[in-house]
C-alpha cells in the first residue's frame, strides 16, 4: 500500500480476556482521505466466530427435511429448568424486529437478541436417540453446566 494511493493505515489493538490477559490481536483498519479521524477511548468492534450461531451437518439435514417454505427454527433461552436456563426450540414462520438470522445451505435458525447472549458461540446439533430424538445446543462457550439431558445450563459468570 503506497502513500500516493492517498490511504492511511492505522493499526488497533484490541484487548480481549482471555486466561494469560495478553494482547489478543492487531487488526489493521483503512481509511480514505476524506474520512475524519475521531479519537475515543472505544476500540472498534471486531465480529468474532464467538458473534454466530454454528449449524451442524445433522442440524441442517432436518431443518432440510421439516421446514418448508418460509418456516424456519426459533431457538430461545428462557428461565427454568433444573441448572437455571433452558433451550427451547420450535418451528416458526413470523420474524420480530429483535431477531437474527442464522442460515446454511437453506436452513434456518433464529435468535432473538437476548438469547443470542447466551448461546452466541455454541453450535446448534440434532440428535437422534432410541427414545428421543431433538435438536440440542451443544459447545455452549456461555454455559458452566448443564443437565444430563442438555436441555437446561448456567451461565458462567
Amino acid at each position: 500500500m503506497s502513500l500516493k494511493a492517498g490511504f492511511r493505515m492505522l493499526r488497533h489493538i484490541q484487548l480481549s480476556k482471555s486466561s494469560s490477559n495478553s494482547i489478543q490481536a492487531v487488526r489493521p483498519m483503512i481509511l480514505m482521505p476524506s474520512q475524519q479521524m475521531k479519537f475515543s477511548s472505544q476500540v472498534p468492534e471486531k465480529q468474532t466466530s464467538t458473534d454466530v450461531l454454528h449449524l451442524s451437518k445433522n442440524c441442517i439435514k432436518r431443518l432440510q427435511e421439516i421446514s418448508s417454505g418460509s418456516k424456519f427454527l426459533r431457538v430461545q433461552v428462557e428461565g427454568g429448568g433444573c441448572s437455571g436456563f433452558q433451550y427451547k426450540f420450535d418451528l416458526d414462520d413470523q420474524l420480530n424486529d429483535d431477531d437474527r438470522i442464522f442460515e446454511e445451505d437453506g436452513a434456518k435458525v433464529v435468535v432473538d437478541v437476548e438469547s443470542l447472549e447466551y448461546i452466541k458461540g455454541s453450535t446448534i446439533d440434532f440428535h437422534q436417540e432410541l427414545i428421543r430424538s431433538a435438536f440440542q445446543v451443544v459447545s455452549n462457550p456461555k454455559a458452566e453446566q448443564g443437565c444430563s439431558c442438555g436441555a437446561s445450563f448456567s451461565v458462567k459468570l
